[in-house]
C-alpha cells in the first residue's frame, strides 16, 4: 500500500481563480441589470482587444503565461508526491503512516544512552538521523544509534529497508 497525498493545493488555487472570475462576472452582470455603471465595461474591454494584433507581444506573453500555468498544474497533477503511507511486509493492506514511522524511529534513537535530542528525516531510500549529545567523547554513539534504529526497523518490518545514516553533534567540545 502506497497511498499518495491528495493534490489539494493546486485544486484549491484553481478553484479560487475560477470563483474569483465567476464573482466578478456575476457582479458586473448585476450592475448592468440594475442600471449602474459596471466595474468592467464590456465596450472598453472589447475595444481594447479589438486594437490588439496577433503580431503584438501582449498576446504572446499572455498565451505563454497561461500555457506555463497550465503546464505547471498538469505536472503537479501527474508527478506523484511522497507516499503518506509506507508499505510494510505482509499483506497488500499493511502500511504505516510516515508520521508514525518517523516518530517511532526518533524515539528509538533518543532512548540510546547519551543522546539528549534526536532529529530524524525519512527519505525515499534512507533514514537520516542527527542526534545531539552532551558527551565530550562521542566514539561509538553513532553506531549505537544506528543499531537502535535498525533494530526498530526490523520490528516494524518495512517492505523496503532503507539505509540508516547517523550524524552526531556534540554540544560540548573535548578540550
Amino acid at each position: 500500500m502506497k497511498r499518495r497525498p491528495r493534490r489539494s493545493v493546486p485544486a484549491v488555487l484553481v478553484a479560487l481563480v475560477v470563483l474569483a472570475g465567476c464573482v466578478l462576472a456575476a457582479a458586473v452582470a448585476v450592475q448592468t441589470i440594475v442600471g449602474e455603471k459596471p466595474w468592467i465595461s464590456y465596450d472598453a474591454v472589447a475595444s481594447a482587444l479589438h486594437g490588439v494584433r496577433w503580431s503584438d507581444p501582449l498576446p504572446a506573453i499572455a498565451g505563454g503565461t497561461v500555457a506555463l500555468l497550465g503546464l505547471l498544474l498538469l505536472v503537479s497533477a501527474i508527478v506523484p508526491g511522497r507516499p503518506t503511507v509506507l508499505p510494510l511486509e505482509g499483506g497488500t493492506d499493511a502500511g504505516a503512516s510516515r508520521r508514525s514511522y518517523r516518530s517511532t524511529l526518533r524515539t528509538a534513537a533518543s532512548t540510546v544512552d547519551g543522546v539528549s535530542a534526536a532529529k530524524l528525516k525519512v527519505k525515499r531510500r534512507a533514514i537520516v538521523s542527527v542526534v545531539t549529545t552532551g558527551r565530550t567523547n562521542t566514539a561509538g554513539l553513532a553506531d549505537a544509534v544506528r543499531a537502535a534504529i535498525e533494530h526498530r526497523l526490523a520490528q516494524i518490518g518495512p517492505a523496503a529497508v532503507p539505509a540508516v545514516r547517523v550524524r552526531v553533534k556534540a554540544t560540548r567540545s573535548a578540550s
